[in-house]
This record gives structure tokens, sequence and C-alpha cells, in this order.
């Protein structure tokens, strides 16, 4: 089997300047290609990648109105809206009365959706234990918080920098 990220290209020259920026460009097109894998797999099980986004960014707010988890996803209010219908519909989330504004409503993960994102997130782990097995506990310790760093930055980063260039942070190109 061919190492993807053994091979050279021969179309797209990289800037030696920006050698390093292309090496980790590339690897996070090859974690996003890996990543584009297990999103498929898990819709064939049954759950969206975006609505599981949306689910564990509910979970990290506490009860919230759609309009504040799209934002906090940086996606459109209208999008966030069929895919909590679809979480709402499976029991995974459900509709409550505001209780600063009655008239309105928030959204709440139900405990059958703690269990999946429990469940999950326990998957998740120990695959990831998986995959640094082989590694010294003190180089995985100093990963975590380079990667931890690394998207920190990145959350920062580049919602600026789609909005500099007018191409906006959710869908659509709005801000």
């Amino acid at each position: 089997m061919v190492d993807p990220g053994r091979c050279i290209g021969t179309g797209v020259g990289v800037d030696p300047e920006h050698e390093l920026a292309d090496r980790v460009g590339m690897a996070m097109v090859r974690l996003n290609k890996m990543h584009a894998q297990m999103s498929h797999q898990m819709a064939k099980q049954g759950m969206d990648k975006s609505a599981f986004v949306l689910l564990a960014t509910l979970s990290g707010l506490g009860e919230c109105r759609s309009s504040a988890l799209a934002e906090a996803v940086l996606s459109d209010p209208s999008t966030v809206s069929r895919q909590v219908a679809a979480l709402v519909k499976d029991g995974l989330v459900e509709r409550r009365a505001d209780p600063a504004d009655g008239r309105a409503s928030v959204l709440a993960v139900t405990e059958a959706g703690f269990t999946l994102i429990k469940d999950r997130r326990r998957q998740r782990n120990e695959a990831i234990e998986r995959m640094f097995a082989e590694w010294p506990a003190e180089d995985f310790k100093n990963f975590a918080e380079l990667f931890e760093r690394f998207v920190h930055d990145y959350e920062r980063t580049v919602p600026a920098y789609m909005t500099d260039r007018g191409t906006g942070t959710r869908a659509g190109g709005e801000n």
C-alpha cells in the first residue's frame, strides 16, 4: 500500500518559504479524508456528522436557543433548524419553554442524547488511545497540548481570515 503522506506530486510546486505550512496543510487534508470516511460510517449507523456536532455542541453549551447553537457552530440558522428537527424526532434533543421568555423555546439534550454522546466519546477515546499506544507518554501529552493550541488558534484565525477574504464564516458567505 502506498503511504499517501509520502506521495510527491508533480503538479503544484511549493514555495520553500511555505514548506512547513504546506506540510501541515497536507496533513490536514489527509486527516480530513479520514474524518470523512469515519463520518460516512457514522451516517451508515444512523447519525449524520453535522447532527452529532450539533448534539455535542449543545451538550457543552447547555440549554440554548437555536440561533445561539447556529452561531456556536458557525452555521446558518435554517440549516441548524432542520438538523435540530431530526434530533428532536430521534429523541436526542427536546424543546423547552425559555425560562426568560415563555413565548420562545430553548433546546436541551435528552438523557438518550447524553448517553449517545458518552458512548461515542468513549469509543473515540479508546480509538485515539490505541493510535498513541506506541508513543511515549510524554510525547502523547506534548502532542495533546500542541494540538489543543493549534485548534484554538485555528478556531480564532480562520473565521477572521474568511471574513477578510469576503467569504464569511457561515454557509452562503454570511458573517
